[in-house]
C-alpha cells in the first residue's frame, strides 16, 4: 500500500503563530496551486481522507475539482493537527520557556497546552493507519506528517526525547508519499 500526505497551504495568520487545532484557513490561492500540483502526481484509484479543520478541506475541495475521478474524501479527524491547549493563537515567543522546557522533559507524555501529548498524537494516527484498505491520500497537517514518518521508522512507540521527533516535514501544500506495510 501507498499513502501519499498532503500539507494544507499556508495559514492566512502572522507568522510565529501557534495555531494548531485552531481552525483557521488557508491562503485559497497557494490551495488551489498546491492543489494542481497534488493532481498531476497522483494517480487513480486513491482513497481520499482529510482532517476536519477547515485549511486542509480547502485542498480537498480543490482537489474533488481538479480531480474528478476520485472519490469524495472522507473527513477523519484523526488527521487533525495536535491540539495546543491554552496555548493555541498565542504567539510562539510568548510561550513561558518554563512550558517548553516541561514538555521537553516528557515529550511523549506531556500534555503542551494542556491537551494533548506527542503519545496521544501517535496513537490516533497509528489507528488512521491500521484503517486503511488500499493506496491512500491524506490532506493533513505537519504534525500529523511527522507522526506518520515516526510510525514508519519507529513504529507506535514512545518518542524518548524530542531531539528523536522528526525535525524535517514537508512545507505547506507540498506532498510525500510513503510504501506501508500491509
Amino acid at each position: 500500500m501507498k499513502l501519499w500526505l498532503i500539507r494544507h497551504a499556508p495559514v492566512l495568520l502572522p507568522s510565529g503563530i501557534c495555531y494548531g487545532a485552531s481552525d483557521v484557513p488557508a491562503d485559497n490561492a497557494a490551495s488551489l496551486l498546491a492543489a494542481k500540483l497534488a493532481a498531476e502526481q497522483l494517480p487513480q484509484g486513491l482513497v481520499l481522507r482529510v482532517s476536519g479543520l477547515t485549511r486542509a478541506q480547502q485542498l480537498a475541495n480543490h482537489l474533488a475539482v481538479l480531480r474528478p475521478d476520485f472519490p469524495a474524501a472522507a473527513v477523519d479527524p484523526r488527521l487533525n493537527e495536535m491540539n495546543f491547549g491554552c496555548w493555541e493563537m498565542q504567539a510562539w515567543d510568548s510561550i513561558p520557556q518554563a512550558a517548553f522546557d516541561a514538555w521537553l522533559a516528557d515529550f511523549d507524555h506531556h500534555c503542551f497546552g494542556g491537551v494533548e501529548s506527542t503519545q496521544t498524537v501517535l496513537q490516533r494516527v497509528g489507528q488512521a493507519l491500521r484503517s486503511m484498505q488500499g493506496d491512500e491520500v491524506w490532506l493533513t497537517h505537519a504534525g500529523v506528517i511527522r507522526a506518520v514518518q515516526w510510525i514508519v521508522e519507529h513504529g507506535v512507540v514512545p518518542v524518548q526525547q524530542a531531539a528523536n521527533w522528526p525535525a524535517t516535514v514537508v512545507q505547506p501544500g507540498g506532498l510525500i508519499s510513503f510504501d506501508m506495510v500491509a
